[in-house]
């Protein structure tokens, strides 16, 4: 004779054949041999004891943790990179935090400049384009934290797709200029 015991939720936690232990645990529950049989071959499911009847059901299906994949994606975002007034700006957490401590000095000090190292080379800078600067990058993330804001609102309201995943973030860098082609041969 062939048996089972379950679990309060009705996932079995121990199989059992006469032939084979000596003893079998009082509550088990005696199974047809094909039903034992399956229960431990076939894994595309859940054995339970359902009703008290031992039935497979289907895998849960796991739904992505889209919070997380949203707040993934507005920080490779906001990370990508801004042009301001022609100089491509770092809006990395480095980058950010080094421009507002900049920022904080041509505040501090209207006649304030300084060299600024950007995607393009050194840069000197003066106190208002500092604060151009940092106005910018806080106002390229500041919209990524606002699009991650209205992904997760849209999650709520059930209204949420794949799709808008990749859509609706600030604009970053500009694509970059395509290659000249080659010059045709005479």
């Amino acid at each position: 004779m062939k048996y089972a015991t379950f679990n309060e939720s009705g996932e079995i936690t121990g199989r059992y054949d006469s032939n084979v232990h000596a003893s079998i645990p009082e509550g088990a529950l005696e199974l047809a041999d094909s039903v034992w049989f399956s229960t431990m071959k076939e894994n595309d499911g859940i054995w339970r004891l359902v009703e008290g009847e031992v039935v497979k059901q289907p895998f849960p299906i796991a739904l992505p943790d889209y919070p997380a994949l949203i707040a993934d994606e507005r920080y490779k975002r906001e990370g990508v990179g801004i042009t301001v007034e022609g100089s491509i700006i770092d809006t990395t957490r480095d980058g950010q935090a080094l421009i507002a401590g900049a920022a904080v000095s041509a505040m501090l000090d209207p006649n304030y400049t300084c060299n600024w190292k950007t995607a393009a080379g050194f840069v000197q800078l003066n106190a208002s384009q500092l604060v151009t600067i940092a106005t910018a990058v806080r106002a390229h993330v500041q919209a990524c934290f606002d699009r991650e804001l209205t992904l997760l609102r849209a999650i709520e309201m059930g209204s949420y797709s794949d799709d808008m995943l990749t859509q609706g973030w600030p604009d970053s860098l500009p694509p970059p200029e395509p290659e000249p082609a080659p010059a045709a041969p005479q």
